[in-house]
């Protein structure tokens, strides 16, 4: 595990474990939401699946909202100014440290991923207002306690931190896994702490149309969950309202979102006790 990328986010190690013949989910949803970070595999299995199911693009554009709107509210509303990004993904516009330390300049963040293609653009995230910091941790999600322990050397764990996990958990094939997971995380952070999720959901013969073609395309999967599966990351947390609702839903403010958007993906923000 490597806290710092800097010395060699652009060298041949990282460029050497780029897959550019499969799709890949970084850069295939930032291939919808308009980004540059895409090659022409990945493309092609957005086209197709924009053929499939045209509402994936919604879903891509109304996460990505969703971050702002929860970053904005725990930085602006309950003061927390630590975010560890776990599965940050590449790069766009409004980044969560970009949100936060609009609101309050001092805010640290440290962003988690371990796929090499995030990792050559990382830089763009390093970015931070003198007040500030901001971090990149070459780390897996399947190791909490080595996240946490490499986190620790920009946060502060005695603090409260916003634990972000969005359309990231989808990765995790097995459910009682994915939950440990972030139980395993959220162990390590103190009262007062909050758990964001977003995630696509199995809410649409579409949207199941379109995890199965993305799936097939050999990609690593993505599994769409119920609803019910969704709330479930946040057992033994109080939801803050409007409680586990689409993304669009999630405390609206006219950023763009239509809130009575039926959008395939769900959300919701938990505080621990």
């Amino acid at each position: 595990m490597s806290e710092d990328i800097t010395q060699d986010s652009s060298g041949f190690a990282i460029r050497a474990r780029i897959d550019t013949t499969k799709p890949h989910s970084a850069r295939f949803w930032n291939y919808f939401v308009g980004g540059k970070d895409h090659y022409e595999v990945d493309r092609e299995i957005g086209d197709q699946i924009k053929g499939i199911f045209p509402g994936l693009v919604d879903v891509a554009h109304t996460s990505r909202r969703f971050l702002g709107r929860a970053v904005r509210y725990l930085a602006g509303e309950q003061g927390v100014r630590q975010f560890l990004d776990v599965g940050t993904g590449l790069p766009t516009a409004d980044n969560t440290h970009e949100v936060a330390q609009r609101v309050a300049p001092d805010s640290r963040i440290v962003y988690v991923d371990n796929d090499p293609i995030v990792l050559a653009h990382a830089n763009a995230l390093l970015t931070s207002t003198p007040e500030g910091r901001t971090a990149y941790l070459d780390a897996d999600l399947y190791d909490p306690e080595a996240v946490l322990r490499a986190a620790a050397g920009t946060l502060d764990l005695s603090r409260p931190v916003a634990l972000m996990i969005l359309n990231t958990l989808g990765h995790v094939s097995d459910y009682g896994q994915a939950r440990d997971l972030v139980r395993r995380l959220l162990a390590g952070l103190p009262s007062g702490s909050h758990l964001v999720i977003s995630d696509s959901t199995a809410t649409s013969e579409g949207m199941i149309a379109a995890s199965n073609a993305y799936n097939s395309s050999g990609a690593v999967p993505y599994h769409v969950r119920s609803v019910e599966e969704i709330t479930g990351f946040f057992d033994g947390l109080e939801l803050v309202e409007p409680g586990v609702v689409r993304v669009p839903e999630w405390r609206p403010d006219g950023d763009g979102d239509d809130a009575a958007a039926a959008v395939d993906a769900y959300c919701g923000v938990g505080r621990k006790p």
